[in-house]
């Protein structure tokens, strides 16, 4: 009868771990991005819905990152060049990372949205980081991969979409209310 158990149990576990590995399935290019509510350090939520007609760029990093550090620097002054063409870029620290505390000073010089917690299908890709996400105005995930961009990467993947129209249906909020 013990035998007869674990198998069962065991089965169930298989069970369980397959249905949570369907349901957390990865964003797919080309695909509507999947729904998200972004929470920044100030405690403001953000879905991708009041984002919609903007080039969205979402960065995993961590503190401890050799690449990540080379790559914010350039990701922040990229942002403050094309976010009047309508690119947001928000970054969420990953775990690991010193404390949200003790990055004030960092959040404080930098014009790159910091995220305190993210809810949705969106995460470091095979745990790599840094990882990037962009969304295009229409609300399509344009880009998902696990590495750091260089200026050279950001106007090739960016630069397009930001050139791209907004949808007629997409209201273009002000960059002060997010």
């Amino acid at each position: 009868m013990h035998k007869a158990f674990m198998r069962g149990a065991r089965f169930s576990v298989l069970l369980i771990a397959a249905a949570a590995t369907m349901g957390a399935a990865k964003p797919v290019i080309g695909e509507p991005a999947p729904p998200l509510q972004m929470t920044m350090i100030d405690g403001t939520k953000v879905t991708l819905e009041q984002l919609r007609g903007q080039v969205v760029l979402i960065n995993f990093w961590a503190t401890w990152c050799g690449p990540c550090k080379r790559e914010l620097p350039i990701l922040d002054a990229y942002y403050e060049l094309q976010r009047k063409y309508g690119l947001r870029v928000f970054t969420i620290t990953t775990e690991g990372s010193v404390p949200i505390s003790q990055l004030k000073k960092l959040f404080a010089a930098m014009h790159i949205t910091p995220i305190r917690s993210l809810k949705g299908k969106y995460a470091p890709i095979n745990g790599a980081i840094p990882t990037n996400f962009i969304i295009d105005r229409s609300g399509r995930l344009r880009y998902a991969q696990a590495n750091a961009f260089e200026l050279d990467d950001l106007n090739r993947e960016l630069v397009p979409l930001l050139r791209e129209r907004p949808p007629a249906d997409a209201a273009m909020p002000e960059l002060s209310t997010l």
